[in-house]
């Protein structure tokens, strides 16, 4: 999410901002030369703002020889730029509408050439993305050496900050999730959407290991529907 608008945010500069659309509207590569010219700065201010936006994910970048002769003396590859293919999307407070409408397809997919119900179908595509978000946890838990519950815990804590969850522990050892990022979709489809939140949070826990926690289903107004209790 901070990588996210830090990028959105660069744009806020007017200069950065005319040559992303130059760049965006072009039907290719851009030089450093065409873009400076088509917004009237100099070379290198251009070549500044356009490789500050390249560092923020909003450019790509390619080496050719425009000239289009190989070997020596056909000079040095200039640098070119184009719009990333890379989809940029920022809301407050966070959603993920992409990650569940990947997981819904995913099902319907599964339900279609399975021969299984959708329900099921959900809660297995649902069960395996949890599988991969306790990866993203374990490998920073490995990276930090971490062993103890209670950093364990912790770890758990920012990965679901990062993914948007907004956990808030309480007195009592609960965590409430404060933020639900299939907003939208829980509220029109709450039995379906909260299901699969809870077996995707489920399976994060439970493969993550010995976090003290356990993901548990219990809806209430203006948080996530699912809190995480202290293990038995």
């Amino acid at each position: 999410m901070t990588d996210r608008l830090g990028a959105i945010t660069t744009l806020a500069e007017p200069t950065r901002r005319a040559l992303y659309e130059y760049v965006a509207g072009a039907a290719g590569w851009v030089s450093r030369d065409q873009a400076a010219d088509a917004v009237d700065l100099e070379r290198g201010t251009a070549a500044h703002h356009l490789d500050r936006l390249a560092a923020d994910g909003l450019l790509e970048v390619d080496y050719q020889r425009l000239s289009g002769r190989q070997g020596p003396g056909a000079g040095r590859p200039a640098k070119l730029y184009r719009r990333a293919r890379r989809d940029f999307e920022v809301s407050l407070p966070p959603r993920d509408y992409e990650l569940a409408g990947r997981l819904l397809a995913e099902a319907a997919d599964r339900s279609r050439t399975g021969g299984v119900d959708i329900a099921t179908a959900l809660d297995e595509v649902a069960h395996a993305e949890g599988q991969r978000l306790a990866e993203e946890m374990k490998g920073r838990l490995e990276g930090a050496g971490r062993r103890r519950k209670g950093s364990r815990r912790r770890v758990v804590l920012d990965v679901l900050q990062e993914h948007g969850f907004e956990p808030r522990p309480t007195d009592d050892g609960t965590v409430v999730l404060q933020n639900c990022p299939f907003h939208k979709l829980a509220q029109q489809h709450t039995e379906l959407i909260c299901g699969m939140n809870h077996c995707l949070l489920a399976a994060a826990l439970e493969r993550a290991g010995d976090t003290g926690l356990d993901a548990r289903l219990e809806p209430e107004e203006g948080v996530c529907c699912v809190k995480l209790h202290p293990s038995p």
